[in-house]
């Protein structure tokens, strides 16, 4: 079965870093784009970024520039490397995958953002 497992969330200052990981299984890997999606409090799950299974990649308009999504296919693993984070960037981040017929999510983690 589709399994995504996140982690690297956590607690960081303004003008800070982070990076997430996302490790997969049940599914060929390489075949797939990945995305990572965030939902804050209160508010609908964004997408963040994606990753084609060739490695083009796309960012949603509010972290370009910050935030770098990349992929290992032999490590089955996507990341998103979180630079210059702002308060407004807190929220649960999501691993995605869309693996026919279902999308797929991981259990999300937290990053929290201070000011």
């Amino acid at each position: 079965q589709v399994q995504l497992v996140e982690s690297g969330g956590g607690l960081v200052q303004a003008g800070g870093s982070l990076r997430l990981s996302c490790a997969a299984s049940g599914f060929i890997f390489s075949t797939r784009a990945m995305f990572w999606y965030r939902q804050g409090p209160g508010k609908q799950r964004d997408l963040v970024a994606s990753i084609s299974s060739g490695g083009i990649t796309d960012y949603a308009n509010f972290v370009k520039g910050r935030f770098t999504i990349s992929r290992d296919n032999i490590k089955s693993t996507v990341w998103l490397q979180m630079n210059s984070l702002k308060p407004e960037d807190t929220a649960v981040y999501y691993c995605g995958v869309f693996v026919t017929p279902s999308n797929y999510w991981g259990q999300g983690t937290q990053v929290t953002v201070s000011s």
